[in-house]
Parts: structure tokens; C-alpha cells; sequence
């Protein structure tokens, strides 16, 4: 067989995914299933929620929805636990067929563990308690922008309604679990998983990086927060792509989550305190944050595979 067989032959071989037989880009459909998971996911929170309160007794009829509210946060985060189980978690593996080339979902969703994965969650860990004064910076920033009133007063009430159940007592291992493990786990696979591995095979894993901790952001709807958690989005993504796993992201996603949740039920006046630029860590907090995750983050890097 000459050259030009054996190449003929070996080029017929290629692998095509769903997306790209039938002319999609793979951004394109991962930011389809983003705005459609967020969607089922809210939906589905709402109906589990009503079904709940029905079910309960608390719940006569629609208008009595919002005097309840308040009384039962309990019922809406079992409402919201279960949205993100089916559609952010579980869902996404079936979403993410679409783009396989013939590897399998786990490896498409870096799904994976290796020999170097607790280094990684260890590394991963230090660097999302190191970069808090960064994002509590941020977060000033942010506040400063101008929003719209109805916009503002809209996140001061759901800040009030959390803030209210999280002082209840008692309620620490609940919240651990559907604000911080849930989350850690299903958010991890839609954005670190599937979204940023989507975004990478279109524009590159630098811009992957970047667009899917812009997406991560604005995907929590808190305008308040949007630079915090972009940023957030970032640090989690860098940590998946040089591990090669979403294992430390998820680790150090729920530090973060569980971190504040300990803060709120613990010390509710510093967690939920008005942010300005008297209660902002000290500016030496503030580079001693820059300096340690960049020294973390280039120890990542010297290990990583990928940059090698």
C-alpha cells in the first residue's frame, strides 16, 4: 500500500461528534444548554418548592406564597437542590455526548483521578482560602457600580431571607449540604466540567479559562457579585486545567461555600456586615493574597502535566 492509500485511509478514520456532523460549534452548544439548564433548573426548583409547601400544609394557595416564604427556606432549597442534582448534574452527562469523539463522558468532564489528584485538592484548597482578601476587593469594586434600585433592592432581599435562615438554629449541616456540597459537585461538572472542556475545543483553554468564570459569574444572577465570582470562576478553572481534574475544584468550591456558611451561622454580623472600605482586609492582607496565589498557582504550574 503506497502513502497516499495509507493516508486516505487513516484520514476516513477520523472521529467526528454530533456537533460538529451536523454543523454546530461546540461553544455554541454549550452556551445553548448553559441558558436551558438554568432554566429547567429554576423551573424545577419552583415546582419542587410549591409541591412542598402543599404537601406540608403551608401552602392554601398561590397567593399565599409569598407570606410563607420567608418561614420556609427550608422547603426552597430542597426545591433548589433537586433542580441542580437533575440538571446541572445529571443532565449535563447526557449533554455532553454531544461532543464526544468517541472518549467517554468522565474523560470529556475530567471526570478523572490520578496518583497527583490530592496534591492538586490540597493546592486547590490553599489557594481558595489565599485569594479571599482579592475577591472581598472585588466585591467592594463591584458595589460601587451602579445597578439599577429595583435590581438592588431585589439582592438586599434575598441577602435578608438568607440571612434570617441561616440564623436559625441548627441549621448548619442542612446548609452544608444543599449550599455547599450540592453545588460544589454540580456546578463543577456544568462549568469546569462541560462548559470550560466545550469552550477549550473552540477558542483554546486560555479563553476557555476566562469566558467560562465570566459565565460561571453571571450565571448566579447577583450583579452585586458578579466580579467576586468571576473571579472565583477563573481560579477554579485554572486548578481544573492544570490537574487535569475537576476533583480540586470541586474541593475547594465547597470550602468556599461551606466557608461561608460557617461564617454566616457562626458570626452572621461579619458575614453579612455592609461591605465598605472600613471593613476591607488591610492593603498589606490584600498583596500578601496576590503574592500567595501566585506562588501557589506557579507551583501548580511546575507540577502540571499539561504545561510541561
Amino acid at each position: 500500500m503506497n502513502s497516499n492509500s495509507s493516508s486516505d485511509f487513516s484520514s476516513s478514520q477520523v472521529v467526528h461528534s454530533w456537533a460538529e456532523r451536523n454543523g454546530f460549534a461546540d461553544w455554541a452548544v454549550a452556551l445553548i444548554w448553559l441558558v436551558l439548564a438554568f432554566v429547567l433548573f429554576q423551573v424545577v426548583a419552583g415546582f419542587v418548592y410549591v409541591g412542598l409547601m402543599a404537601i406540608t400544609g403551608e401552602l392554601n394557595s398561590l397567593t399565599d406564597l409569598e407570606n410563607v416564604m420567608m418561614n420556609r427556606l427550608d422547603l426552597l432549597f430542597i426545591g433548589n437542590t433537586t433542580g441542580q442534582v437533575v440538571f446541572l448534574g445529571l443532565a449535563t452527562f447526557l449533554i455532553t455526548k454531544l461532543h464526544l469523539k468517541g472518549n467517554s463522558s468522565l474523560s470529556f468532564l475530567r471526570i478523572r483521578w490520578s496518583e497527583d489528584t490530592p496534591l492538586y485538592i490540597g493546592a486547590g484548597a490553599l489557594l481558595i482560602v489565599c485569594v479571599q482578601p482579592i475577591v472581598l476587593y472585588l466585591g467592594y469594586f463591584n458595589s460601587l457600580i451602579p445597578v439599577p434600585e429595583s435590581v438592588s433592592e431585589m439582592q438586599i432581599s434575598q441577602y435578608q431571607m438568607i440571612e434570617q435562615f441561616l440564623r436559625t438554629e441548627g441549621i448548619m449541616l442542612f446548609a452544608l449540604f444543599n449550599i455547599a456540597l450540592v453545588p460544589a459537585i454540580c456546578e463543577e461538572i456544568l462549568f469546569r466540567g462541560y462548559a470550560m472542556r466545550a469552550f477549550e475545543n473552540s477558542w483554546g483553554i486560555i479563553k476557555a479559562i476566562l469566558v467560562s468564570g465570566l459565565v460561571f459569574g453571571m450565571f448566579h444572577l447577583q450583579i452585586h457579585n458578579l466580579l467576586p465570582l468571576a473571579a472565583l470562576g477563573v481560579a477554579l478553572a485554572l486548578m481544573t486545567w492544570l490537574s487535569g481534574s475537576i476533583w480540586p475544584a470541586v474541593a475547594a468550591h465547597f470550602i468556599n461555600n461551606g466557608g461561608a456558611v460557617f461564617l454566616a451561622t457562626s458570626y452572621p454580623e461579619l458575614a453579612f456586615g455592609d461591605m465598605t472600605r472600613e471593613t476591607l482586609p488591610p492593603l498589606w492582607l490584600l498583596l500578601l493574597s496576590i503574592l500567595l496565589t501566585a506562588l501557589i498557582v506557579r507551583f501548580m504550574m511546575t507540577q502540571s502535566k499539561v504545561t510541561s
